[in-house]
C-alpha cells in the first residue's frame, strides 16, 4: 500500500496535525497524516471557539505565517469580539464562536486540496528507529510506512482514561478510543513522560433553554475577522448568553464530591489552573456564591450547545440535578454529560527550539503532547514543527522564532526552557515585547520571513507591503502636517482636554490619550487625505497605534535589541558544565538537563541566577 517513502508523516488530526500537514506539503515535501478518524480532522474537542486573550494573537500569526487556521475559522464564525478592547492595544484579542461541523468540515477541505498532502485512517502504535533517527511509523494493522521525518500530535489519546464520577473507561476523547503503544516505546528510548488532566462541560438540548432569563451576549457591531487575506466578514451573527450557578447550585454539586475521581485520589494528575472543573472551582473559591456561565451555540443551525463554564467531572446525575438549578436549565435536556481525561504528555525540555526531540534524530512533538492546552497553542506548534521538518530533510536552516518576534516565539521558548508540570496556557502577560506583539502587526512581522520560507505566498506578501506603505504614509502625513487652534479645540473641549494656542503638529495632538482616529478623521485634510488613497480600517488602526504607542513601542523594541546581544552568543554544543566550579549546583543541573544553545536562553531558566550568567559569560570570553 505504501511502496514510496513519504517526506514527512505527521500522526494525528487535531489542530497541531493539521497545521503541520499543511505546512510541510506547502513546503513541497510528500507529506502523508495518519490519523485514527478521517472524520475528526480539525475536530474542535471542547469548546467551539478560536482565540481569545493572546490565543487570538497566535491565530493571527499563524495566518502571518501562512497556516490555515485563521481562514477555517473565518469561514464557519457565527459571532466575533474582539475582547479587552478599553485596554491598550497590546491587550486586544480577537475571539470568534464557530459552528463546529463546519470548522471541521472546512479543514478537511483545505488539506485535500493541499498538493503533497496524502490520508491514511489507521491507528499509529509505534515509531521506526534507526541509529537514533526516526525512519517511519509502524501501524496497528502491522503496516510499516516509512519516512525522513515523523510529527506526532496525539492530542489527549496517548493512554488516554476517561472519568465520569465513578467510572472510567480509555478513550481520547468520548466516542474514541485511546492510542497504545508509543508512550512505552519512547519510555524505551529513555524519554520522559507524565499525566495530565483536562475536561469538558455537558452538551445539552438548546431548545429545552429558557433564553430569556439569561442575559444575551452578543458579537461586535462591525465585527473583524481573523485572516489577513480576502474572506469575509460576519453580517450576519448567532448571539451567545450568560447565566450564574447559585449557592443552591454549589450545594447540589458538593452532595457528589465524595463521588468526584477529583476528590476520591482517582484522578492524580495536574489539570488546567486557568480553566479549572466547576467542583474544583466551588472548592478553591468557597467564598463566592455564583461563578458565570457562558451559554454558546455550537452552529448555525444545530440545536446542540456548549455550557462554558460548567466544565466536570461528576457523576452524570449529580450533573444534571444541579444544572437543573441554574437560571434558565430548568427544564435542560442533555446530549451528553461533561467529562474529565487524562493522558500521557512527555515534558518539552526534552525538545529544541525546532521541536525535534534531542534523543531521537528528526522526530518532531506537536500539542498536548507537549504539555500545553488550547486550539491555538496546540495549532501554533504543528505549524512550526511542519516547517522544521522540512527544513531538516531538505539540510536548510531551522526556523526559531524570538520572544520580540511572536508570541509563538514566547510559547515555544517557555516550553523549552521552563518545562511545565500543569497544562500551559498562553496570557499576554507572558510575553515580556507584547506591545510589539499585537494582534493588528502580525502579517507586518512575520509574513516577509513566511514568504522567504516558501510558504506565505505573493498575494499574501503583496497585502503586507501595500498595507505597510500606506500605515507608513499616513503616520507621516500627522508628523508633517499641522492643525489649526480653530479646527482641533472644539474636539479637544470634547474630551475634556486641554485647548491648543497655537497651531502644531497633528502628531502631538493625536498622541493625546482621549483623542481618536474618529476625532480626526473630523478633520478637513485628514479625512481628504483617507479619501484620496482609499485608506481601510486596517491602516487607520494601524496608524492610530503607531501615533499614539510610539513612545512604548521604540522603548520595547530598546529593550529587545539590548537582550539580543545575548542571544547571539552562543554556547557551544556538548558543553561540559561540570568544569566551571563557580556555577551553582542547581544551574549545573539545570544547564546540563535542558542545554540552551544560547547565554539568553541559559538566562531564561528557572534556577540559572544572573551570577551563574556572568560566570558562563566570562568563561566564554565575553
Amino acid at each position: 500500500m505504501f511502496e514510496k517513502e513519504y517526506d514527512v508523516i505527521v500522526v494525528g488530526g487535531g489542530h497541531a496535525g493539521a497545521e503541520a500537514a499543511a505546512a510541510s506539503a506547502n513546503m513541497g515535501s510528500r507529506t502523508l497524516l495518519v490519523t485514527m478518524n478521517l472524520q475528526t480532522i480539525g475536530q474542535m474537542s471542547c469548546n467551539p471557539a478560536m482565540g481569545g486573550i493572546a490565543k487570538g494573537q497566535i491565530v493571527r500569526e499563524i495566518d502571518a505565517l501562512g497556516g490555515y487556521s485563521g481562514i477555517v475559522t473565518d469561514k464557519s464564525a457565527i459571532q466575533f469580539k474582539m475582547l479587552n478592547k478599553s485596554k491598550g492595544p497590546a491587550m486586544w484579542s480577537p475571539r470568534a464562536q464557530n459552528d463546529r461541523m463546519r470548522f471541521a468540515e472546512e479543514w478537511r477541505l483545505a488539506l485535500e486540496r493541499t498538493p503533497n498532502a496524502d490520508f491514511y485512517q489507521e491507528m499509529v502504535s509505534g515509531l521506526l528507529v534507526e541509529k537514533e533517527r526516526v525512519v517511519g511509523v509502524r501501524t496497528s494493522l502491522g503496516l510499516d510506512i516509512r519516512c525522513k521525518a515523523v510529527v506526532l500530535t496525539n492530542g489527549t489519546f496517548l493512554n488516554g482514561l476517561i472519568h465520569i464520577g465513578e467510572k472510567q473507561f480509555g478513550g481520547g476523547r468520548a466516542g474514541e478510543k485511546a492510542a497504545t503503544g508509543i508512550t512505552e516505546q519512547l519510555l524505551d528510548f529513555g524519554f520522559e513522560s507524565g499525566r495530565m488532566k483536562t475536561g469538558t462541560p455537558p452538551r445539552v438540548d438548546g431548545r429545552s433553554l429558557d433564553y430569556d432569563r439569561m442575559i444575551p451576549q452578543p458579537g461586535d457591531s462591525k465585527p473583524e475577522k481573523f485572516s489577513y487575506l480576502d474572506t469575509k466578514k460576519l453580517v450576519l451573527q448567532r448571539k451567545c448568553y450568560m447565566t450564574h450557578t447559585s449557592k443552591l447550585v454549589h450545594d447540589l454539586l458538593r452532595e457528589g464530591f465524595d463521588r468526584s475521581p477529583m476528590f476520591n485520589g482517582r484522578i492524580k494528575s495536574i489539570g488546567p489552573r486557568y480553566c479549572p472543573s466547576i467542583e474544583d472551582k466551588i472548592d478553591r473559591f468557597a467564598d463566592k456564591d455564583a461563578h458565570q456561565i457562558f451559554v454558546e451555540p455550537e452552529g448555525w443551525h444545530t440545536v446542540e450547545v456548549y455550557v462554558n463554564g460548567f466544565s466536570t467531572s461528576l457523576p452524570e446525575d449529580v450533573q444534571y440535578k444541579a444544572l437543573k438549578s441554574v437560571v434558565g436549565f430548568e427544564n435542560v435536556k442533555f446530549f451528553r454529560p461533561g467529562y474529565a481525561i487524562e493522558y500521557d504528555y512527555f515534558p518539552p525540555t526534552q525538545l529544541r527550539h525546532t521541536l525535534e526531540t534531542k534523543t531521537i534524530a528528526n522526530l518532531y512533538f506537536a500539542g498536548q503532547i507537549n504539555g500545553t492546552t488550547g486550539y491555538e497553542e496546540a495549532a501554533s506548534q504543528g505549524l512550526m514543527a511542519g516547517i522544521n521538518a522540512h527544513l531538516k530533510i531538505n539540510e536548510k536552516d531551522p526556523f526559531i522564532l524570538q520572544r520580540d518576534e511572536a508570541y509563538i516565539g514566547v510559547l515555544i521558548d517557555d516550553l523549552i526552557t521552563k518545562g511545565t508540570e500543569e497544562p500551559y496556557r498562553m496570557f499576554t502577560s507572558r510575553a515580556e515585547y507584547r506591545t510589539l506583539l499585537r494582534q493588528d502587526n502580525a502579517d507586518l512581522r512575520l509574513t516577509p520571513r513566511s514568504f522567504e520560507l516558501g510558504l506565505a505566498s505573493k498575494k499574501r506578501l503583496e497585502r503586507m507591503e501595500e498595507k505597510q506603505k500606506h500605515s507608513d504614509n499616513f503616520v507621516s502625513f500627522f508628523k508633517n502636517t499641522s492643525f489649526k487652534p480653530e479646527e482641533i479645540n472644539p474636539i479637544l473641549e470634547e474630551v475634556g482636554s486641554s485647548p491648543v494656542k497655537q497651531s502644531d503638529k497633528m502628531f502631538k495632538v493625536f498622541s493625546r490619550p482621549k483623542v481618536t482616529m474618529d476625532h480626526m478623521l473630523r478633520l478637513d485634510a485628514v479625512s481628504s487625505f483617507v479619501e484620496e488613497h482609499q485608506l481601510d480600517a486596517e491602516v487607520l488602526e494601524q496608524a492610530e497605534v503607531q501615533v499614539k504607542y510610539s513612545g512604548y513601542i521604540a522603548k520595547e523594541k530598546n529593550n529587545a535589541d539590548k537582550l539580543l546581544r545575548l542571544e547571539n552568543i552562543s554556547i557551544p554544543e556538548g558543553f561540559d558544565y561540570s568544569k566551571l566550579k563557580s556555577l551553582s549546583y542547581e544551574a549545573k543541573e539545570k544547564l546540563e538537563a535542558i542545554r540552551p544553545v544560547t547565554i539568553s536562553q541559559a538566562s531564561r531558566i528557572s534556577g540559572v541566577s544572573p551570577a551563574d550568567v556572568s560566570v558562563l559569560l566570562v568563561f566564554l570570553g565575553r
